[in-house]
């Protein structure tokens, strides 16, 4: 764990010097050096700095696990943060607000808002708003926090990234109250420009409520990039990461999963015992949908799949696992595929009974819609293959797409070995769609992850209309006329537009709702999708070919796009 806390400690202190700090950097002096009493300014500073800390952490980590049992908003949080922002700073224009808030303290800290206990209930507002630069530290510590996956550890390496970022923060607040309490004039006049200071942490709490310092950040060189990576990035603390994921699982499997890789690990292995299915609310395709159970299944080889619908890489892998399934089931294959959510229309049994009837799926179905059985085998992939051998032990780790062939050859050994005398069927002949070469990267649209947007910063839940950008890069898209997004998808208004940078020889986008979008890719009109019902995956361009462009998509209105997958 010693590991963990020093890399999470130098990931922050890197994150603290980021250019993702400097928007909030107002808002850390404003709240430090509005002080009434400079000798007790430093004292002051430690406190906002110890809640800032234990905010950010601890929402970090467990954030996702208090809003779904109190059943809130992604952002209620954040937003709780921004409020408080904005208390503090009409409090400092607002004698009488200052006095109805200062009285919790009173007899806490010093009155007037100066003292460490309202310092303190500061940097906890601060810390709900606080997001610097995301690395793999942070990506780490938010997806365990986000599938219910945190642990004592995750907890501590938030806290230790939380000091880490808070040292230079702490360092230049410190400067500056010293800096008043030697200054006798200045501290005066610090305190007479308590009123413009409260109208700056008002208006950075409005610039934060819209996402206005967005562009910002976007606009700041990176100059911690190459910091960064050398911090987070190396073979030491991308092995402690990958542990700290793996955690969750059966010490059995976790060895296992740390050999296996997109290249496929070549050979049969054995990697534990295969972990029950776990959390399973639903079955399909099974005798009466009742459930199936890895110890009933012993005797059998079972391949183990975990999909989701929207997934082109999934969908592409679909046809082969069907093919297998339907070649060698007499022959003692079992497969269950485990479908497990990344969208939340995806937690939907009807969605997915729908689609899996649409994509021709006649093997069993797990529905696993809070990620129980995912977690029970480590598993960070969508497709992703667990080959057991009719013992119930794990013989194979498959990522990803292609290698189709040699899976179907692990598949027919562990048959063989089952049963050396049964004759097996010939190979199977599926064509692989797996892409090659350099193509577009997967770009999602909604709120949570809408980093290729060119043009502007969107609010949850909040309409608003777009301009076209003149320049779009590639892998990037900008927005024309009207949207509302969400945190999965945005909906279209009146002369919605969508334009992206591809290059790809298909296009796919999840789409809902009803009605035909038109589809043009350097003004050349491609032919039009009806969209109709459900969030399904749709095809928007296909070509023998590698094209490469601006993509341009016009929806009506009330029909959600969802995110772009390439091929």
């Amino acid at each position: 764990m010693f590991a963990q806390m020093l890399i999470g400690f130098l990931a922050g202190i890197v994150a603290g010097v980021s250019p993702c700090i400097l928007p909030i950097l107002p808002v850390i002096l404003v709240g430090w050096t509005t002080t009434e009493n400079p000798p007790r300014s430093t004292r002051r500073s430690l406190a906002v700095v110890a809640g800032l800390v234990l905010s950010f952490s601890l929402i970090t980590a467990l954030g996702s696990v208090l809003l779904s049992t109190l059943h809130l908003s992604d952002n209620f949080l954040h937003r709780l943060g921004i409020v408080a922002l904005g208390i503090f700073g009409l409090s400092l224009i607002v004698p009488r607000l200052e006095q109805l808030i200062e009285r919790p303290f009173a007899r806490l800290g010093r009155p007037g808002g100066a003292g460490t206990s309202s310092g303190f209930v500061f940097g906890l507002s601060l810390g709900l708003v606080f997001v610097p630069c995301a690395g793999p530290v942070l990506a780490t510590i938010s997806v365990l926090g986000a599938r219910h996956q945190a642990s004592v550890s995750t907890v501590v390496m938030s806290l230790c990234f939380g000091l880490g970022a808070a040292l230079p923060l702490l360092a230049i607040a410190t400067a500056g109250s010293r800096l008043i309490e030697r200054n006798r004039r200045l501290a005066s006049r610090v305190r007479k420009l308590r009123p413009l200071a409260g109208a700056v942490l008002v208006a950075l709490a409005l610039a934060l409520n819209f996402n206005l310092l967005d562009g910002l950040q976007r606009m700041l060189p990176g100059y911690t990039q190459s910091l960064q990576h050398a911090v987070e990035e190396n073979s030491f603390a991308a092995k402690q990461l990958r542990d700290l994921r793996h955690r969750h699982a059966t010490g059995s499997l976790a060895p296992c999963e740390s050999r296996a890789s997109f290249t496929g690990m070549g050979t049969l292995s054995h990697c534990g015992v295969a972990p029950e299915f776990t959390g399973i609310t639903a079955w399909r395709n099974t005798a009466h949908n009742q459930p199936l159970t890895m110890k009933s299944l012993r005797g059998h080889v079972v391949l183990v799949d975990f999909w989701t619908y929207s997934c082109i890489n999934c969908q592409r892998n679909i046809p082969h696992v069907e093919a297998w399934y339907e070649r060698y089931r007499r022959s003692g294959l079992e497969v269950v595929g485990v479908a497990s959510p990344e969208f939340a229309f995806e937690h939907d049994v009807n969605n997915v009974t729908q689609a899996a009837k649409r994509l021709g799926i006649r093997y069993p179905i797990a529905m696993d819609p809070d990620l129980a059985t995912w977690n029970a085998y480590a598993n960070q992939y969508w497709p992703a293959e667990y080959l057991v051998d009719a013992q119930g032990i794990i013989r194979h780790v498959s990522y990803g797409e292609g290698r189709y062939p040699e899976e179907e050859s692990f598949i027919r050994a562990l048959l063989h070995e089952a049963s050396p005398t049964t004759p097996l069927p010939v190979a199977t002949s599926v064509v692989d769609q797996t892409p090659h070469g350099s193509i577009s990267p997967e770009t999602y649209l909604g709120t949570k992850r809408s980093q290729f947007l060119v043009n502007n910063s969107m609010v949850d839940g909040q309409s608003d209309r777009f301009k076209m950008p003149t320049d779009i890069p590639f892998s990037t898209y900008g927005l024309g006329g009207a949207w509302t997004p969400s945190s999965e998808c945005i909906t279209a208004g009146e002369g919605a537009r969508l334009t992206i940078n591809v290059r790809a020889r298909n296009v796919y986008l999840v789409m809902s709702g009803r009605g035909t979008v038109k589809v043009s890719l350097d003004g050349r009109r491609l032919a039009p999708v009806d969209v109709e019902g459900i969030p399904t995956l749709y095809t928007v361009l296909h070509s023998s070919v590698t094209q490469t462009g601006l993509l341009t998509i016009t929806f009506p209105v009330g029909v959600s796009a969802y995110a772009f997958t390439f091929g």
